[in-house]
């Protein structure tokens, strides 16, 4: 295996902080910040056991036949994760609600006994 390819492997398992999969005589694991940019609460709900999917080589221990692979490096953001993931741009939440903080936040000042 050489760093920086990418390669076909098999889902063979799941954990809450990634994803097993099998390549020929290695194992590896997609780490779940490597999954994704956008926030993944369940990698079930994404891949499941026995999907193929196309990964690059971050690291490989030849020792061990371990590999580190990521899924977010070589694919746009997944079809499943867009459907279960609300994607906005922008401040609009603090534009808002600060207006709603500040104004809080005074009359908390003036309500304090001093």
């Amino acid at each position: 295996m050489i760093e920086n390819n990418i390669i076909t492997c098999e889902v063979v398992g799941f954990q809450e902080y990634g994803v097993f999969v099998r390549c020929d005589e290695y194992d590896g694991l997609v780490h779940i910040s490597e999954i994704s940019e956008q926030y993944v609460e369940n990698i079930e709900e994404i891949f499941e056991v026995g999907d193929l999917v196309k990964l690059l080589v971050l690291d490989v221990n030849e020792e061990d036949k371990k590999l580190k692979l990521s899924y977010k490096k070589c694919h746009k953001i997944h079809k499943r994760i867009l459907k279960n993931v609300k994607i906005t741009k922008g401040f609009h939440k603090l534009s808002t609600e600060l207006p709603k903080w500040i104004e809080y936040k005074k009359q908390e000042y003036n309500n304090e006994d001093i």
